[in-house]
């Protein structure tokens, strides 16, 4: 995995920090004790090969940080609230709670079939509307958020002075390249839903604000917090979660609490096809069931994991052969030995 360097003669820790964009001595908050946080799936339809990327990295940093020592309390949080749920519950005439039970139990499958330690905590954003609800009346009340004109509240950039830190960008070019919702009642092209006001027919909950339900950045800040404390060690997810959301993040948890919300920012590797990004807006995806019926998961997982774990991956049939070969020889040195105290190894025929 390459995460974690050793200094030469000591055992102190060197970690990647995306931030900083520099290796950082690993120094936890508290003691011997690790938080860390990873943004989970948006559970409206089965993972992909990009899910699983995050997962199985993520599985191997917890692991190696306990292996060394550390008490690790690990949250992975499910977005089970999302514009795309809705629309796919819709598209599927089922219940928008019926899909995600669908889809969650699905996940939790595919993390056991790759091997996957279950996370200590694994909050829904349902469960946490009401914290949601306090922390953008607390925002509100800072000036660091308002009403628009349409009765959606937003996030006001401009209130945050080190907006653009994470990502690298200013509020000059922050649109080049990404998708931002842009609507004419924002005060900044940037500025970002905290909570939406329902339209007719849809899904929502009540608050000081209206009828309607979160946005999606503010869960993460809620969670993460209030599992956690409003500093903690690591958060983790995806390289696309960098800029807007581990951004949007930075930004409205550092406006209410006035200290540093993250101290290591961990980004894993995208997923490529034919050097596009593997994702399911595309249409280029593979789901992890899909790959499971030819090729046996700790396969996968090996595939995974062979790469530096914030290197891009290529993603074919080819390098999953390579990967099943080079997986084969290994076993087959570590055959005698581990099946002489009894380990049972999958039938590889």
């Amino acid at each position: 995995m390459y995460l974690i360097q050793y200094l030469k003669g000591e055992n102190n820790l060197l970690i990647y920090d995306s931030l900083r964009r520099s290796k950082i001595e690993f120094v936890p908050i508290n003691d011997n004790s690790v938080g860390i946080y990873v943004c989970g799936m948006t559970v409206y339809d089965d993972c992909h090969v990009g899910h699983g990327r995050v997962i199985v990295a993520f599985d191997v940093i917890v692991r190696h940080l306990r292996s060394k020592g550390f008490d690790v309390s690990y949250v992975r949080n499910i977005t089970d609230l999302d514009d795309k749920i809705f629309k796919r519950s819709l598209e599927l005439g089922i219940n928008f709670n019926e899909l995600t039970f669908k889809t969650i139990n699905s996940m939790w499958n595919d993390c056991t079939r790759l091997n996957c330690i279950p996370p200590d905590f694994e909050p829904r954003a349902t469960e946490y509307i009401p914290k949601m609800i306090q922390m953008i009346q607390k925002l509100i009340a800072l000036k660091a958020a308002y009403k628009g004109t349409g009765g959606d509240i937003y996030f006001r950039v401009k209130s945050f002075a080190e907006y653009g830190k994470l990502s690298g960008r200013n509020l000059n070019n922050i649109l080049e390249g990404v998708r931002i919702d842009v609507s004419e009642d924002k005060e900044h092209p940037a500025d970002f839903a905290l909570w939406k006001k329902s339209k007719p027919g849809e899904t929502s909950w009540s608050s000081p604000f209206g009828e309607g339900r979160p946005g999606w950045h503010i869960e993460c800040s809620a969670m993460g917090m209030d599992i956690l404390g409003k500093s903690f060690d690591i958060h983790g997810g995806g390289p696309d979660l960098k800029f807007p959301h581990h951004e949007n993040e930075i930004a409205q948890s550092e406006s209410i609490t006035g200290c540093q919300f993250v101290n290591f920012w961990l980004h894993a590797g995208a997923v490529r096809i034919k050097n596009e990004k593997m994702s399911k807006s595309l249409g280029n995806y593979r789901s992890l069931k899909d790959i499971f019926v030819t090729t046996h998961p700790l396969i996968v997982r090996f595939f995974l994991l062979q790469s530096h774990y914030r290197s891009a991956i290529s993603f074919t049939e080819e390098s999953l052969e390579q990967a099943k070969s080079s997986y084969m020889r290994l076993l087959n040195q570590v055959k005698p030995i581990y099946k002489s105290e009894g380990y049972n190894f999958y039938n590889e025929d």
